[in-house]
Formats: structure tokens, C-alpha cells, sequence
């Protein structure tokens, strides 16, 4: 098989490989070696891919989106009404099981290190605002007598929720286990008026 044929193959092992390292060694160790270690290859090999750090963060950052917005997506399809649409995307964004919170670790990892890098923290809020578009047409469309702007700002609240609860557990598993992350989401929804429509 050609270089050119193993191309897309080599691609998704480092792919896997960056994700591996950041999920489970943490952002500090996310390196050129650490992800030639992890896919058991050379350092070229990743530096032809990712030539320094940050495209290895921005990498993560950008596989981390594909993988969240194709699962909101399926679940949007999936849903018989905007209620059930609204209610699994936002569930999706828990840390429910082990790749949810990896998940989690990856995205904190990306926002502490963007904090200080004007590249990245612009594609942060690039996806970002997908995201708060996403859930803000859900919101609106579950609530179709809501001002835009009330939607916006229960959309807003309703991330925070998601995403607090996800950070605090991805680190607490113990103490913020899938159950209670449910309850928090379905509670907050109820106050809302919001409610699963899927019961």
C-alpha cells in the first residue's frame, strides 16, 4: 500500500493518539513525543502532521467539535418534537459515561490553554457560538411564544448547567454521578417549563 493510500489510516491513529494523550495525561503533557509514544511512531511522523504544539491543541479542539456537533445532530434527527430535541442534546453534554468525560477533561484542557493564545481561544468561541445557536433554536422552538431574547438567555443558562456539571464531574465522578447530572438537567428544564416531552 502507497504512503498516499495509508495517508487517511495514519491520519486517524494520531488523531486518536492526540485525543488519547490529552484525555488521559492532561494538557501539560500533551506533546509531539507524548503523541508519538502513544500512536507508536516516530517523532517525524507527528511532526509532519502537527508541526509544533498548537496544532496538536487545535487538532483536539477541532476533533472534539466534529464529534459533539455529529452527535447533537443524530440525536436532533432522532427526536420526535423540539422538547426531545432540546432535552438529549443538552444530555449529551454531560459526563455520563468514561467518553463523555474525557470529553469534558479535553475541552477544560483547551480552554485553559487558550486563555492566552488569540488562534485558539478565536476557534473556542467559534464553536462556541455554534453551540449557543444550537441549543438557542431549540429553546425557541420548544417555546415558540418566548422573545428571542428569553430564549437566548434560557439557552445560556441551561449551558451553564450542562457544562458546570460536566467539568465537576469529569473530576468528581463520585460526586456527581450520571443520575444526578440527569436530575439537575431535567429539574432545570421543568423550571423552565421546559419539561421532557419524552415521559
Amino acid at each position: 500500500m502507497s504512503r498516499t493510500a495509508d495517508r487517511p489510516a495514519q491520519e486517524a491513529h494520531l488523531s486518536h493518539a492526540v485525543w488519547d494523550v490529552l484525555a488521559h495525561q492532561g494538557i501539560e503533557r500533551l506533546t509531539i513525543r507524548a503523541v508519538a509514544a502513544a500512536a507508536g511512531c516516530t517523532t517525524g511522523l507527528v511532526m509532519h502532521r502537527f508541526p509544533h504544539r498548537r496544532a496538536l491543541l487545535l487538532h483536539a479542539r477541532r476533533l472534539l467539535h466534529e464529534r459533539t456537533r455529529t452527535r447533537a445532530e443524530r440525536l436532533e434527527a432522532e427526536a420526535t418534537s423540539p422538547g426531545e430535541a432540546l432535552r438529549a442534546v443538552l444530555g449529551q453534554g454531560l459526563a455520563l459515561d468514561d467518553e463523555l468525560r474525557a470529553e469534558s477533561t479535553v475541552w477544560v484542557g483547551f480552554l485553559a490553554a487558550a486563555v492566552a493564545d488569540d488562534e485558539l481561544i478565536a476557534q473556542h468561541r467559534a464553536n462556541n457560538q455554534a453551540w449557543r445557536q444550537r441549543i438557542s433554536r431549540l429553546v425557541a422552538a420548544t417555546a415558540p411564544d418566548w422573545s428571542p431574547g428569553r430564549a437566548a438567555a434560557v439557552a445560556s443558562a441551561l449551558i451553564a448547567l450542562v457544562e458546570g456539571a460536566a467539568v465537576l464531574a469529569s473530576g468528581d465522578p463520585a460526586g456527581y454521578p450520571p443520575q444526578a447530572q440527569e436530575r439537575m438537567l431535567d429539574d432545570t428544564l421543568a423550571a423552565y417549563g421546559l419539561a421532557r416531552v419524552c415521559e
